[in-house]
């Protein structure tokens, strides 16, 4: 699983990426100051067995904080986009192909408007941020677009006169943006195309084709960033209304970071995710005075930064994945003395047999029974796991 962070440039982007990742990157308030698509891994909060069996884990990945697990995902932040970018305009081709192997996009927009369309700073409140979630979505599709209608002429012909299976080639040809023939078939039918006579798809056809399959393989949440300045509160509920499909998400990457940053250096207590934090430490004036502004300005009213929220719900809201923890009914440590070491993220229905060959394949090929090692039951193959399982694999020698 890859989670794509975009967004115009100028945005918070790559503060909101360092805040997730604490990665040592260039943040600078100027378009394209990121270039090359920064890479690094995120965290989501996954209520850690420990707590079940009363244990202390022993976290191979990621770490684990008060019982709450933290399961690494990758994560890539890719440089600003502006209008124009699935033709080419500043350097669009190059930071949408960074984007084909995301599954899901967090997509950061500057809510309180201080960011106009080229990712230049303006005045506070007078630049609208729904035009930003317009754009992207635009830029995407004609991106998708593009893709399909590559070749379609010779293509469709090709197809109607062969009696060619046209949901496998579209599947193949689109592979490379993570679609399948599963995703093309649903699309097919719910637009009602003629399999029998694609040259007679309309481009109307082809673009509904492209912005359904752009849906399917690139859901998104967005990220209102600079929650506290002013008027952005009010265009957050305004934003709601105007996409009741996407969840939206007050955030403060600059909170989360300096949050993250003061209990690096010991002085908070802070959990990823949290609505509060504990000061352990010594901190100075100036620290103290921004530490208060975050808990009285952001915490308070929004109980949450939203970084943390926003990569959480990429992973279980849209994408819908489920946390499964290997153990054992008679040791919950691997052979080096590690306890509950590791946690996989599984896609949601998967079943014990997928749990095994995610194992290793001899695991899945030799699988004999599982065991809920929770409840102490015996289950089979094609038992469908659930988020928080603790299972053991029986398998043969």
């Amino acid at each position: 699983m890859i989670i794509g962070v975009v967004g115009k440039a100028n945005v918070g982007k790559s503060t909101f990426f360092k805040a997730l990742t604490l990665a040592e990157i260039l943040i600078a308030n100027y378009p394209f100051a990121t270039i090359d698509p920064n890479k690094g891994f995120g965290h989501v909060r996954v209520d850690c067995a420990e707590k079940h069996f009363n244990v202390k884990c022993n976290p191979r990945f990621g770490y684990c904080l008060s019982g709450i697990r933290f399961v690494p995902v990758e994560v890539i932040d890719v440089a600003g986009l502006v209008p124009g970018a699935h033709e080419g305009k500043g350097m669009g081709n190059q930071f949408l192909d960074d984007l084909r192997q995301a599954n899901v996009l967090i997509h950061i927009v500057d809510i309180a408007g201080s960011t106009n369309e080229k990712g230049e700073p303006v005045e506070i409140g007078t630049y609208d941020p729904a035009f930003d979630i317009k754009f992207l979505e635009v830029e995407l599709d004609m991106w998708y677009l593009s893709i399909l209608k590559k070749g379609w002429s010779r293509l469709a012909r090709q197809m109607q006169q062969e009696k060619s299976e046209i949901v496998r080639i579209l599947g193949k040809q689109l592979s490379g943006l993570n679609v399948n023939e599963e995703m093309v078939d649903d699309a097919v039918k719910k637009l009602e195309l003629n399999v029998e006579k694609p040259v007679e798809w309309t481009s109307e056809d082809l673009l509904h084709l492209a912005q359904d399959l752009r849906k399917k393989t690139k859901p998104m949440i967005i990220a209102a960033n600079k929650i506290d300045l002013p008027g952005a509160a009010a265009n957050y509920e305004r934003i709601k209304k105007e996409f009741p499909d996407y969840i939206v998400i007050p955030c403060s990457a600059e909170s989360e970071l300096a949050l993250k940053e003061a209990a690096k250096k010991k002085i908070i207590k802070y959990i990823p995710g949290s609505s509060l934090f504990d000061v352990i430490g010594k901190a100075s004036e100036k620290q103290s005075k921004a530490l208060e502004f975050i808990k009285e300005n952001i915490l308070e009213k929004f109980q949450t930064t939203g970084v943390q929220q926003a990569i959480d719900d990429s992973v279980f809201k849209l994408l819908k994945y489920i946390a499964i923890f290997p153990g054992g009914m008679n040791k919950l440590a691997d052979s080096h003395g590690n306890i509950l070491p590791d946690c996989f993220l599984l896609p949601s229905g998967s079943k014990a047999i997928d749990f095994a060959y995610r194992l290793h394949s001899d695991f899945g090929d030799k699988f004999i029974r599982a065991i809920d090692v929770k409840t102490k039951r015996t289950i089979g193959r094609d038992h469908v796991l659930k988020h928080g399982d603790v299972i053991e694999i029986i398998s043969g020698k």
